[in-house]
């Protein structure tokens, strides 16, 4: 079957280990790091979201514009839009971009950056609204005439929209979160899951929940995707002694109890993926996995990383794609030069070795 490589479409040259060099939206880097992506045999990037960052729906189609094949993941938190102004602005892109759009919903699990936009809905009802935006948004792409919607969240009459989508029926919806609440939702309305890396047994303990709740919501397990930090070397040593030179600058920027950004606390997460990460016990596990970057960071977002030569890294992903993981996210700590190299050095071999047990298969 099929794999796929997911890396980002940041708007800045800012990590962990480096603040950024410019605006939060720098329009050349931003064409150069997705031009980069799609040179380099990637399949999409992800336009993230936060409170302050920029718009990451005009960011997509700044980059849909500037390139030929790459296609876009879409943040987006039903918090701030209504799902049928959400609904038109992605059919429009997707219209745009030829149809490479895909909608990343999330829910958001730190109380204090959702009331920055206004949320004040505690946790377990925002994923009960979000199960009300992914209906809605679903059949607004695939309505043709005027409907009705009355839940509790949202309550709208006589609506159709104008635009559609190039892809049909609708592009589709990814999802993450690691809580209860997450695992129910995702597995009854998304098409893909997504997973912050963990440890194999992990990771297959997460697919088993989903693929458990989606059989009993009557439908098939969604598309499950994990994400990592390669760090790469020439040899394992080379690896290695990057791998505690990137923490190493991380530990600096957070000196002090430094925040790297306002959107993620380095102590008490509120969000269950952040809470799993930072409860794995010991550093390495399988193959080259590596926990402490997770540390580092408070469990910030995707922060566990895979180290060592591209063809210990691309065995790793392998692994993880044994598992039914079929999208494998990346993003390095030097955005522009990790997303070529992994890119050049990475994808080909974990391609080569699906296709050829694809073969064999056949």
């Amino acid at each position: 079957m099929p794999v796929e490589f997911l890396g980002i479409g940041a708007t800045n040259d800012g990590t962990e280990t480096r603040a950024r060099s410019g605006p939060a939206f720098d329009p050349e880097f931003t064409l150069a790091l997705a031009r980069a992506h799609e040179a380099s045999g990637w399949d999409r990037v992800l336009t993230a979201y936060s409170s302050g960052s920029p718009d990451p729906a005009q960011a997509a189609a700044y980059i849909a514009d500037h390139t030929d094949t790459l296609q876009l993941l879409l943040a987006h938190r039903p918090n701030v839009s209504y799902p049928t102004f959400t609904a038109k602005t992605v059919a429009t892109l997707d219209a745009l971009s030829g149809g490479r759009l895909t909608l990343h919903v999330i829910t958001g699990g730190n109380d204090h950056e959702q009331q920055r936009e206004g949320d004040t809905l505690p946790k377990d009802r925002r994923y009960d609204r979000t199960r009300e935006a992914i209906r809605i948004l679903k059949r607004a792409w695939t309505e043709t005439e005027p409907w009705d919607f009355h839940g509790e969240h949202y309550d709208f009459s006589d609506f159709v929209l104008d635009v559609r989508p190039a892809q049909q029926p609708r592009p589709k919806i990814s999802f993450g979160g690691s809580s209860t609440a997450a695992y129910k939702v995702g597995a009854e309305e998304a098409d893909i899951y997504a997973l912050w890396g963990e440890p194999l047994a992990g990771t297959a303990e997460q697919i088993a929940t989903i693929t458990r709740l989606a059989e009993e919501a009557g439908r098939p397990a969604p598309t499950f995707q994990v994400a990592f930090r390669p760090i790469l070397g020439r040899t394992e040593q080379e690896a290695w002694e990057k791998a505690y030179a990137t923490v190493a600058r991380i530990r600096e920027r957070t000196a002090g109890g430094r925040q790297l950004t306002r959107r993620h606390s380095l102590t008490s997460p509120e969000n269950a993926g952040s809470q799993r990460l930072l409860a794995i016990e010991g550093e390495r596990h399988d193959r080259a996995l590596w926990t402490v970057t997770a540390r580092a960071t408070g469990g910030a977002g995707n922060s566990t990383a895979l180290v060592g030569t591209p063809e210990t890294v691309a065995a790793a992903l392998l692994d993880y794609y044994d598992l039914g993981v079929r999208i494998l996210s990346a993003r390095g700590y030097d955005l522009l030069e990790d997303a070529t190299e992994f890119g050049e050095q990475v994808i080909p071999l974990v391609r080569q070795e699906v296709a050829r047990r694809d073969a064999a298969a056949a």
